[in-house]
């Protein structure tokens, strides 16, 4: 900071002077601007005086709840190392991700981009033959043009094929899984259905665990993933990323660890089976919460926690037709697969001891989306070529006074191009449209779902800084917010499309394909 006073006082030629306090006889009105532009200089270089580019950690839970960690919900299952990580950084309260459902809102985080942009919609399965584009540019590809190190354990689910495998999109090192764990011919709800007609044929092949690097291409290690297998990949996957931080005690790193956890079928190590005294979703939350505080612990033990980001959130919302087997979103409406709160909302917590400020919380509107232009200046890298959507975020991760959310409207976009909302920071206008709930029944406690029922939302206006759960439309309250709201809808239509109004986007980019000659290249598991 000193250096950066002295940079700042001498391009203003106060170099040329020779400051001895005892020979100053400025008038008081002086020395008050002299003060005041010292004082600027600390706010100009605000951003937590960052000397060096950081190494950034992100880890990526698969359908956690707003409510099912301690800092957000206050659980009856203990989450030490998430406490810990919230009191030594900062909890984000309204930070949403692009979609409530997999493979868009992963998109999303790594392209800085509404996944409607880039032609990912839903959750990409085994039969599938698109990816990510290519052309499009990810957080990895960022962080390595500065040359850093940069890998990815656990689940990818952005294409499955090797042109589209993690290390053909900027990642050096990929330990994991291609989709879903449950995508998977021993899913719980396939085996009940085979228990009462032994015909039934299962929808998934076998599920694979892939090893690949960017130098020597692909290698299936296990073909054939077993219960068992399932009960030891968070621990495995957190095990790999503690070494690969490790590895890179003395260069920088990007880590992503996107666990399976908490997505159903649950399954968790023997050594947290039981331990939260709160059912198998409570052991899964405990052992996720440990897998970050190891990770946490091994950036401590390089003597880089004052120059690593960590960032802790969710793909999306809760799966809650799975009832104890999913978690909540209390008190956001609804989950996974909704525009509501509950589907898009996360848990967000992101630490940097000496940067970001500690034991505080942001209230501001901001997303997945702009972690890639965040992390580009923070590292000094350029941004995509191609449009994307996200924002700098840096005065809200370092707490800077009178910071602002970046967005005057997010787009909440669902089911293959459905403009459902449109929000601002205080006000979310949804559109008329099919969405499923649950409707107050509760779901079974054995690993089984219950079927949704379907129901429709009138147009409606949600005053989200007074009621959160989204339960009393004010839009005769509100003519004019809902005019501006509508205004960022139709920009929204013109430039991503709106299959619920019939209209194209402008600027839609495709995915990834599997062209002709492909087929020599794919694999069909």
């Amino acid at each position: 900071m000193k250096r950066q006073i002295v940079r700042c006082l001498a391009s203003r030629r106060y170099s040329q002077w020779t400051l001895r306090y005892s020979q100053w006889t400025l008038r008081p009105t002086v020395v008050l601007i002299a003060a005041l532009f010292v004082a600027h200089c600390f706010v100009v270089d605000s951003y937590a005086a960052v000397t060096s580019p950081p190494n950034v950690v992100v880890i990526f839970i698969d359908d956690m709840g707003y409510a099912d960690i301690n800092p957000f919900g206050g659980t009856k299952y203990p989450t030490p190392h998430l406490d810990a990580m919230a009191a030594n950084g900062r909890t984000f309260t309204d930070f949403v991700v692009s979609s409530a459902v997999c493979s868009a809102s992963r998109s999303a985080l790594l392209t800085g981009c509404y996944h409607r942009r880039i032609g990912i919609s839903g959750a990409l399965g085994p039969k599938s033959n698109i990816g990510i584009n290519a052309d499009e540019t990810t957080l990895a590809e960022v962080c390595r043009s500065k040359g850093y190190s940069t890998a990815i354990f656990g689940k990818w689910h952005l294409g499955h094929h090797p042109k589209f495998l993690p290390t053909q999109h900027g990642f050096d090192v990929f330990y994991g899984i291609p989709y879903s764990n449950d995508m998977w011919p021993l899913h719980p709800d396939y085996l009940a259905r085979r228990a009462k007609n032994p015909n039934t044929k299962s929808p998934w092949p076998d599920l694979p665990m892939i090893s690949s690097t960017r130098d020597h291409g692909y290698e299936i290690v296990n073909d054939n993933v077993q219960p068992s297998d399932q009960e030891q990949m968070t621990r495995q996957f957190t095990e790999k990323a503690v070494e690969f931080i490790h590895q890179n005690d003395d260069h920088p790193f990007f880590l992503y660890l996107p666990h399976p956890m908490v997505h159903v079928p649950l399954y968790v190590s023997e050594t947290f089976r039981g331990k939260s005294g709160q059912g198998l979703f409570g052991d899964v939350v405990m052992e996720v919460d440990w897998s970050v505080g190891q990770v946490v612990q091994a950036i401590e033990d390089i003597g880089a926690t004052e120059n690593t980001i960590v960032v802790f959130t969710s793909d999306n919302g809760p799966w809650l037709s799975y009832g104890t087997h999913a978690g909540h979103a209390t008190p956001l409406r609804e989950g996974k697969g909704t525009m509501f709160e509950g589907g898009y909302r996360e848990p967000t917590i992101m630490q940097w001891k000496g940067k970001i400020p500690a034991g505080t919380t942001c209230d501001k509107l901001c997303s997945t989306i702009d972690l890639l232009p965040t992390v580009a200046k923070l590292i000094g890298a350029e941004l995509p070529e191609k449009k994307i959507d996200g924002k700098d975020i840096r005065p809200l991760l370092f707490g800077e006074q009178d910071a602002v959310s970046p967005h005057d409207a997010f787009w909440c976009y669902y089911k293959g191009g459905e403009l459902q909302a449109v929000r601002s920071e205080r006000f979310k206008l949804m559109f008329p449209h099919a969405y499923r709930t649950l409707d107050g029944r509760e779901g079974r406690s054995d690993g089984l779902p219950i079927s949704y029922k379907m129901n429709k939302t009138a147009l409606s206006l949600f005053d989200l800084d007074n009621d959160i759960s989204e339960t009393t439309d004010v839009k005769e309250k509100y003519p004019e917010v809902v005019k501006e709201l509508m205004a960022a809808a139709e920009q929204a239509r013109k430039e991503l499309g709106d299959k619920l109004t019939k209209r194209t986007g402008s600027e839609l980019r495709a995915p990834g394909k599997m062209a002709e000659g492909d087929e020599s290249m794919a694999l069909n598991w």
